[in-house]
C-alpha cells in the first residue's frame, strides 16, 4: 500500500472502531432510536471514505501495474473494477 493512503486508512478504521463501540453502548442504555440511527449512518459514511481510500490504493499501484502488463492482466484489472462497481450499487 501506499504509505500515506496507508496511515489514512488506518485512522478512518479507528474512528469506525470508535463508533460502533458508541452505537453498543447507545444500544445497550436503550438511548433514542434516532440518536442510534444517526450514529449507525455516520458509520456507513466513514465505511464509505474508507472504501475510497483502498480504491484510490488499488488504482494507483495494482491497477495502473496491471494496466501495464497488458493482456490477460488488463482485463482482470476492468473485471475487478466493474465488481466492486457492481456491488456498490447492489447495496442499500
Amino acid at each position: 500500500m501506499i504509505e500515506d493512503i496507508k496511515k489514512r486508512a488506518l485512522h478512518r478504521t479507528k474512528i469506525i472502531e470508535g463508533q460502533l463501540r458508541g452505537i453498543e453502548k447507545m444500544i445497550e442504555n436503550d438511548d433514542y432510536c434516532i440518536d442510534i440511527i444517526t450514529l449507525s449512518l455516520a458509520v456507513q459514511k466513514s465505511l464509505g471514505s474508507l472504501n475510497k481510500l483502498l480504491v484510490e490504493n488499488h488504482l494507483r499501484t495494482h491497477v495502473s501495474h496491471m494496466y501495464e502488463q497488458g493482456g490477460d492482466q488488463r482485463e482482470e484489472a476492468v473485471a475487478e473494477l466493474v465488481r466492486i462497481f457492481e456491488l456498490s450499487n447492489n447495496r442499500g
